[in-house]
């Protein structure tokens, strides 16, 4: 087996150009398209290896169901009016039958133009 106290792996890690480092978080939240996964009180270490950053993260998780509502926002619905130039109401039920996909939004509107 191998026996190394930790200054001496992380010596040994330095000379083969990788370096690894503890960041202080108190949530990883990762968003997919259909939920978002909360870990808590995570211990996260940074990992830079041959040019690459990497991240190892472990902790407790937690999935939550996302709302497709709940990520529009005003901004959202302001590019798609500007865009595709369109009432506000028209825009957020773009938006709203996209799921919060600006692009699809406006091509939606775009196509569907009286």
């Amino acid at each position: 087996m191998f026996n190394m106290n930790p200054r001496q792996m992380e010596a040994a890690m330095r000379k083969m150009g990788i370096a690894q480092e503890n960041i202080d978080a108190e949530e990883v939240i990762i968003r997919t398209k259909k939920e978002d996964i909360h870990i808590k009180n995570p211990s996260i270490q940074k990992i830079k290896a041959m040019g690459q950053i990497s991240y190892q993260i472990s902790g407790k998780e937690e999935t939550v169901e996302r709302s497709a509502a709940a990520e529009i926002t005003e901004d959202d619905i302001k590019t798609v009016m500007e865009q595709v130039n369109v009432s506000k109401e028209n825009a957020k039920s773009a938006l709203e039958k996209s799921k919060g996909d600006i692009a699809e939004a406006i091509l939606y509107l775009d196509e569907n133009k009286e």
